[in-house]
């Protein structure tokens, strides 16, 4: 009995224990809940989440341990905040952009593992800032219209301000309340002032920086709970002369009922379909604000429903974005673009996690993330390491797709059409405000997620302060933008709108016909009425994939109308080695300019010929794959190889290769031509596999207002016929027409046999 009380005695204290140690946990719990911080990106239900799964979600795990390292290497040598004075990937660019990521990540740190000293690293370093920002001129660099103070231009500043609002939130209970007050009245509140206040003619517009600058003071406005500074992010600034003060120096512009502040640019950029009109270069780099902050509103103020606004804008421009990469998930060159930029940037991470996370779980997005391979530290991110690591995950499936521009979805749109291993990317939009080219009706083309025919990109080398300071070069204006830098009709050696933006801003190209239901046949085809006085340009894109063709090929059809007559050019821009060509040229031992102006002056005239009238030809490689283009001719058009590179000083320029068909003294005028992807070769195996062109002779049987025809005969000997409709569109109309004694009849707006 004895022995039995001195068990129950102590069975009794450690059921006491267990109680106690579980009414601490819970009490733990429900203060962690109950606090207003994080409420960002994360969320105190959030947190607790993911602590609780820390370990056992391998994608979420691994980011989490390259974060820790990476900043855990960062404390350990130190941190810098030196007054500014660099451009783009100077010093002290470069080390304040690294100091806001890092507090980003460090506030991210202190939440999920609890270590104090993530939260005193991005405490120091923010009480360094409120020291020094006082005391800050503005930037010395004067390149930008609206200059910052810790960077050359007011992005950069508005950038800081986004990340290292999070890093804030994330430490808010960490510090004090006179802490937070000196933070807020010394350095966040005159941040975001000098944001918005100190420079309208950036925050009051409508375009990618100045999304940045409106998420850059809600962000901190949603930490601060600022509902005044939070109603300028939202709305934009009040009381302001619009005409008197924005002068549209950068290219944004005004909304057109007027409004500004982020839903502003929710509404004017986005079309229906997610494009965002400045092209999906821009639109990656501001879906990162555009998302953080819509997360941000989800989780303070639902009741504004952010992401559902536009009918779920937001999520439809991720699925955008990625419908706009080609198969190795690289955006497509629409405007302003540098190569290599794609999916895989931190950006759209952000984004596609954030998508799955409120945008219903879409099991597709699971698979992008798995070939990003990592995840955001967040809610979003626990939610995408979920559901992969429960076998969510599906491919996601690139089709054919039509996205339309404008806000409306009535401003032209660009096509995308893929066949096997092609791409074909056909642009039909608005301008694109800033970053626009003059390029109506201009394609590239991929193949195995290889550029093939290639738009040149912009002329900048992004932060390497060896050239310009990282910024962009003089060359994008004088040529990179300019029509003749592109794959599409140029009259009389002029840009389309004369190069003239607020012209250009003006007018898009009208959509025609897109039409992929059709496995063999896929078309695309739109007009430009306004790119020259009193000429309308109309161009089809096929491609087409045939039994008789190893792999599918594209047809393009390009028809010029005027009222004048003209000298017509339409560029080839092929990527990679010459082979063969079965047309005659004289080379020049000196190259020589091809023009004055308008791009003309960067290009090289290596080699000219005159064409017979003779289908001619141009057979490389590239890639180890080889590629035969072929044009119909007429007599005495003129085949211009050129290069790009000329009056070139500094060699900012790449110098590639260009074919140049020319026309003279024409008003309407027809331009028909193939690309073929034929054969391989084997470095290896030293081996060549169809190395020639399939197409025999490729030749317009027809071609009058309302139609055109082309037949496309095989080197066996068999043809295939193409048919356009060059005036009705109708899907549901019916066409009789005569070709060669032979009839023809058919529903739609194309026929194909």
């Amino acid at each position: 009995m004895k022995h039995s009380n001195v068990v129950r005695f102590f069975i009794g204290l450690l059921i006491v224990g267990l109680v106690s140690c579980k009414k601490d946990v819970s009490t733990k719990l429900n203060s962690a809940i109950s606090s207003q911080h994080p409420s960002l990106v994360l969320t105190p239900q959030g947190v607790i989440n993911i602590r609780s799964h820390v370990g056992s979600i391998p994608i979420f795990d691994q980011t989490l341990a390259k974060v820790q390292k990476e900043v855990d290497v960062e404390i350990d040598h130190g941190y810098a905040v030196p007054i500014p004075k660099d451009y783009s990937g100077g010093y002290t660019h470069e080390t304040h952009k690294k100091n806001y990521i890092l507090m980003q990540k460090a506030g991210v740190l202190y939440q999920i593992l609890e270590k104090e000293k993530y939260a005193a690293f991005v405490k120091e370093m923010l009480f360094e800032y409120a020291k020094m920002y006082p005391t800050l001129p503005i930037h010395p660099k004067t390149r930008s219209y609206a200059r910052g103070k810790l960077f050359w231009q007011c992005l950069n500043d508005s950038n800081w301000l986004v990340y290292t609002s999070q890093a804030y939130d994330c430490i808010y209970d960490y510090l004090s309340e006179d802490e937070r007050n000196t933070l807020e009245k010394e350095l966040f509140k005159p941040f975001a002032d000098f944001i918005s206040m100190d420079n309208p003619q950036f925050f009051n517009r409508v375009h990618n920086h100045s999304t940045w600058g409106n998420v850059a003071v809600g962000m901190i406005a949603l930490v601060m709970e600022d509902d005044q500074l939070l109603a300028r992010a939202l709305y934009g600034l009040k009381d302001f002369d619009l005409d008197k003060n924005l002068k549209d120096n950068d290219g944004g512009f005004i909304n057109k009922d007027g409004k500004m502040g982020f839903f502003a640019n929710l509404d004017e950029p986005f079309s229906p379909d997610g494009y965002y009109t400045e092209g999906p270069y821009y639109q990656r780099y501001a879906m990162y604000p555009f998302l953080i902050f819509a997360q941000g509103l989800q989780n303070k103020k639902p009741e504004l429903q952010v992401v559902a606004y536009k009918d779920s804008v937001l999520l439809k421009g991720v699925t955008a974005l990625l419908n706009l990469t080609d198969q190795k998930g690289n955006f497509f060159l629409l405007n302003d673009s540098q190569k290599g930029m794609s999916f895989y940037n931190t950006s759209l991470i952000s984004a596609v996690d954030i998508a799955y996370h409120f945008g219903g779980n879409n099991p597709e997005l699971l698979s992008i993330a798995e070939k990003q391979g990592e995840v955001t530290l967040d809610d979003a991110g626990l939610a995408v390491a979920l559901g992969i690591k429960e076998g969510k995950s599906i491919p996601f499936v690139k089709k054919s797709v039509e996205l339309t521009d404008g806000a409306n979805g009535d401003e032209g749109a660009v096509g995308v059409l893929r066949s096997g291993p092609l791409e074909l990317v056909f642009k039909y939009t608005a301008h694109g405000l800033s970053h626009g080219h003059y390029d109506k009706l201009s394609y590239a083309l991929f193949d195995q997620g290889d550029e093939v025919v290639q738009d040149y990109g912009m002329a900048r080398f992004v932060n390497i302060e060896q050239k310009g300071g990282g910024n962009y070069l003089k060359e994008n204006t004088t040529w990179a933008k300019q029509t003749i830098a592109h794959n599409t009709l140029v009259s009389n050696e002029i840009s389309h709108f004369n190069g003239d933006y607020s012209k250009g801003s003006q007018h898009h190209s009208e959509a025609y016909i897109f039409s992929v239901e059709n496995e063999v046949v896929q078309v695309a085809s739109a007009k430009e009425f306004n790119a020259y006085p009193e000429t309308v340009l109309h161009r089809t894109m096929v491609i087409i994939n045939d039994e008789d063709f190893d792999n599918p090929y594209v047809l393009d059809i390009m028809r010029v109308a005027s009222d004048t007559t003209n000298q017509y050019d339409v560029p080839f821009y092929y990527l990679g080695q010459v082979l063969q060509t079965n047309f005659e040229y004289s080379k020049s031992e000196v190259p020589q300019l091809l023009g004055n102006a308008n791009g003309y002056q960067h290009l090289y005239k290596e080699a000219s010929g005159l064409a017979t009238g003779e289908n001619i030809k141009l057979n490389w490689i590239l890639h180890n794959r080889f590629y035969t283009y072929t044009a119909v001719t007429s007599t005495n058009d003129q085949m211009i190889m050129a290069r790009i590179g000329a009056t070139d000083p500094e060699f900012n320029l790449r110098h590639e290769p260009t074919l140049i068909l020319r026309k003279r003294n024409a008003k309407d005028a027809l331009f028909v031509s193939t690309v073929e992807s034929t054969g391989t070769y084997s470095p290896v195996s030293e081996l060549a596999i169809n190395t020639y062109s399939n197409i025999k002779h490729l030749e317009v049987v027809f071609n009058t207002r309302d139609y055109t025809a082309i037949n496309i005969v095989t080197t066996n000997d068999k043809s295939s016929l193409f048919v356009i409709s060059n005036h009705d569109n109708d899907k549901e109309a019916t066409h009789k027409l005569t070709i060669n004694d032979k009839n023809y009849e058919w529903s739609g707006s194309y026929y194909f046999e």
